[in-house]
C-alpha cells in the first residue's frame, strides 16, 4: 500500500520534500513506516526518534497500524517559555 507522509518544518529540512510516499505491506504498522523512513531517508534517521506521529489530527502510537492511502504527519514536539 502507498503512504503518504508529511514532515513538520523541522523535519521537513533534512528531507528531499516536505510531503514523502512509501509504499509499505498492508499490515504495516507506525513503526514500521519509521523504520522504512530510516533506511529510504537516512539523512532523517537521527530525528526521527523525538518525531511524533499524527494521523487524522490525533497522536497515534507507534503500534497503530496504517490503514491503505492514510496521511501520517510526523512533528516534533515544540516547548516554550
Amino acid at each position: 500500500m502507498e503512504v503518504r507522509i508529511r514532515l513538520g518544518s523541522s523535519l521537513a529540512r533534512f528531507a528531499p520534500a516536505p510531503v514523502l510516499r512509501l509504499e509499505l505491506p498492508d499490515d504495516a504498522t507506525v513503526a514500521d513506516l519509521y523504520d522504512r523512513l530510516a533506511s529510504t531517508a537516512p539523512e532523517l534517521a537521527p530525528a526521527l526518534g523525538s518525531a511524533l506521529p499524527v494521523v487524522a489530527g490525533a497522536h497515534v502510537p507507534r503500534t497503530r497500524t496504517i490503514a491503505p492511502g492514510e496521511e501520517i504527519a510526523l512533528l516534533t514536539p515544540v516547548a516554550g517559555g
